[in-house]
């Protein structure tokens, strides 16, 4: 696998860290605020980011004329299960709480962690697993008081878990391309698929896709900005930079936001031990990132074949040297 050595951050990881888990963290309060069905709403705020990324598109023509059909291959893969992903844990809403649902989440970490030891062989020391051990019981605390294990709520807590082993995929598949693919062009068409997808699903549904309310709409655009473009964007950014499970470890912090937002937005109460159990969360990934220690070369393992990237983009052609949203 091939990289620039002088290929670094354009601005500080935490930053982009913090400014991520953020977003993710109002993806649960604008579906709570949406009427329209969940499949249809995970498909527009697919379809509005792209139309939003769409002016930009033209900068990089010389790496996407480059790519490859095996790559073509792991966009639609990535694509398919981020589509699942959304499909799945949008669902979960319906018939859980949002403190529940997002607590569920946080088993992503551990799938992207058996997945990348199993693909690349990566190993973590003592104190990353600790850090993470630590960071997902104060996420489970706080959803732990609305755990329900019978019922619908037992189902909105199992599409949860699927999800984040469907999301988990998907961060695989993008630390692998990621390696010799802008973050734009990576988003650009994984976001693309996976609308694609969600367009499917919802005609062989019957589902309508016109007819919505101003409102929906709203919340559609909202999605695409503060969650899609400001989370999962940057997240696909990350993927270059540091280890997927270091990305993953981003989902931690969205039950601590997505329960503080909910108790002001939505009117969800929030106990002691979820207030205790923030700050435990917090302190796990702090010693997580801590111990993860700047990436260094010896992070950038061999890929799969099966999943090899296409080959590097010289950056003048892509046109991503220049600081701004698109860059990579």
């Amino acid at each position: 696998m091939t990289t620039h050595s002088n290929d670094k951050p354009l601005f500080p990881v935490p930053l982009a860290f913090i400014v991520g888990i953020i977003g993710i963290s109002f993806s649960a309060i604008f579906v709570r605020w949406s009427e329209a069905p969940v499949a249809v709403t995970a498909m527009y705020r697919l379809l509005l980011t792209n139309l939003i990324m769409l002016p930009f598109l033209f900068k990089y023509t010389a790496e996407i004329k480059a790519i490859r059909w095996k790559s073509v291959f792991g966009l639609i893969g990535s694509g398919l299960f981020l589509a699942l992903h959304f499909l799945l844990w949008m669902a979960s809403l319906s018939y859980t709480t949002v403190a529940s649902s997002t607590a569920l989440l946080t088993l992503e970490p551990i799938f992207v962690m058996i997945g990348a030891y199993w693909l690349f062989r990566q190993k973590n020391n003592w104190g990353t697993v600790i850090g993470m051990l630590i960071a997902m019981i104060g996420a489970a605390m706080i959803g732990w008081g609305d755990f329900r294990f019978s019922g619908e709520a037992l189902k909105g807590d199992l599409l949860s878990i699927v999800s984040a082993a469907a999301v988990a995929v998907h961060m695989l598949l993008g630390k692998t391309m990621r390696q010799s693919m802008s973050a734009f062009v990576y988003s650009f068409f994984v976001f693309l698929a996976a609308a694609a997808a969600l367009g499917v699903y919802n005609l062989a549904q019957g589902t309508p896709l016109t007819g919505y309310s101003q409102k929906d709409w709203l919340m559609f655009l909202l999605l695409a900005i503060v969650p899609t473009m400001f989370g999962h964007y940057l997240f696909n950014w990350l993927l270059k930079y540091v280890k997927a499970a270091t990305v993953s470890m981003s989902v931690l912090g969205e039950p601590l936001g997505s329960t503080v937002l909910a108790f002001f937005l939505l009117g969800e109460a929030i106990t002691g031990i979820q207030i205790g159990a923030g700050c435990l969360l917090l302190f796990g990934i702090w010693l997580f990132i801590r111990s993860q220690g700047r990436k260094g070369k010896d992070e950038m393992v061999a890929t799969p074949a099966v999943l090899a990237p296409l080959p590097e983009i010289p950056e003048e052609r892509t046109g991503a040297s220049r600081p701004s949203l698109t860059d990579s």
